[in-house]
């Protein structure tokens, strides 16, 4: 900390130190009250809430397996389909409720525009949810 002198040679330059002790003074008393007061903020009601309980929702519609082979095939449900009959169906089943979803099993080796015309199908048809199935590694 730089100390004025009581030298008159010298001459008088600003001080150019920040003095942080305010701010720790400051900020010690904002923790204090801060600690005092939070224990205060959470006041919950006590309310005594009824108890009830209820069945899951039985009401799920059946997922649509459609699968993909290597060669381009496409299967619904192990059906085998073309791309327009399941166009036709992805409409039908679009306006179920509850609305089915979608899993497609595609081939390692399929091409991927065979995959793409699938779920350009299906979204242009109205299907939502439509989701890959995969195997885990081993």
């Amino acid at each position: 900390m730089a100390m004025g002198s009581f030298d008159s040679r010298r001459s008088q330059a600003p001080l150019a130190e920040i003095n942080v002790v305010p701010l720790v003074d400051v900020m010690l008393v904002l923790l204090v009250i801060f600690i005092i007061t939070a224990p205060l903020l959470t006041h919950a009601v006590k309310v005594d809430l009824p108890r009830a309980g209820s069945a899951p929702d039985a009401a799920r519609a059946d997922d649509i397996e459609f699968a993909i082979r290597e060669n381009g095939a496409l299967y619904w449900n192990g059906a085998p389909v073309t791309l327009d009959e399941a166009a036709k169906r992805f409409t039908a089943e679009a306006g179920r409720k509850p609305q089915p979803e979608l899993h497609i099993r595609a081939d390692r080796h399929a091409e991927y525009e065979a995959v793409a015309q699938v779920m350009s199908a299906a979204a242009k048809s109205g299907v939502a949810r439509i989701g890959f199935v995969t195997e885990p590694p081993r």
